[in-house]
């Protein structure tokens, strides 16, 4: 059974304060919590119904704390409109970051977190295993950005870095600014490493990061639409440049 203070805790992750104090975020439903075991991630704790302890109890280490919950608590300490069976606390230290190789995204205040999130998964749908996170971005371990994500998260690596990082990536490798008035990307040569650069749901790239841009890129449009959703655009511009 899960006690008052646990689900205060548990409760207190929604919140960037309190997630930074603990050092951990919340992951939930079967199929993200089966990837962080598989992939031997350090999980704080496990909360869980009988049935999907039943079934997966062979899978989990001895030492991983684990609760038994019913429905009802689940629903309390959960962020899902609908509980799917599991949910577990992850430490942020269990996930690595290394040194960029390759292709890369960086993100200039993106904060919409379905933004985020699917930003992300398409990260890891065409290999990009770096996104740097700069200005007011969400924070990529808001419980609605983890789920968006569908486990993603745990494959991608992600940290935020200030201005004079930016500038040290930019002598390193090739940024490439995604902006209405860039170059058609339709004529862009792709190259062994870049780093696209995506701005603000409403405000774009700001004008530091544009000065340490390469060049500037835009997907040419037919309609009359007045921009596209950064996620959407995203999506569009690494098929464009990476395949």
């Amino acid at each position: 059974m899960i006690t008052k203070a646990q689900v205060k805790h548990i409760r207190s992750l929604e919140d960037k304060k309190y997630r930074s104090e603990s050092g951990s975020f919340v992951v939930e439903g079967d199929k993200m919590v089966l990837e962080l075991i598989q992939n031997q991630i350090e999980i704080k704790h496990i909360y869980a119904t009988k049935n999907w302890i039943d079934i997966h109890r062979t899978k989990l280490k001895i030492t991983t704390p684990l609760t038994e919950v019913i429905d009802s608590e689940l629903e309390r300490i959960s962020f899902l409109s609908s509980p799917n069976q599991v949910l577990a606390e992850v430490y942020f230290s269990s996930l690595n970051f290394n040194e960029i190789s390759g292709h890369a995204l960086l993100l200039d205040s993106i904060q919409d977190p379905g933004n985020m999130g699917s930003i992300i998964r398409i990260a890891d749908w065409f290999g990009i295993t770096h996104v740097y996170c700069f200005g007011q971005c969400v924070d990529v371990f808001n419980p609605k950005v983890v789920q968006s994500t569908m486990g993603s998260l745990l494959r991608v690596n992600i940290r935020s870095i200030q201005i004079d990082e930016v500038a040290e990536l930019s002598s390193k490798s090739k940024l490439i600014g995604a902006t209405l008035g860039g170059e058609n990307i339709e004529q862009i040569s792709k190259t062994e490493q870049m780093i696209l650069v995506i701005g603000n749901e409403s405000k774009g790239i700001r004008h530091e990061i544009i000065d340490l841009c390469t060049q500037c890129v835009t997907i040419p449009k037919k309609g009359h639409a007045e921009s596209l959703n950064a996620a959407v655009a995203t999506g569009i511009l690494c098929h464009a440049l990476l395949c």
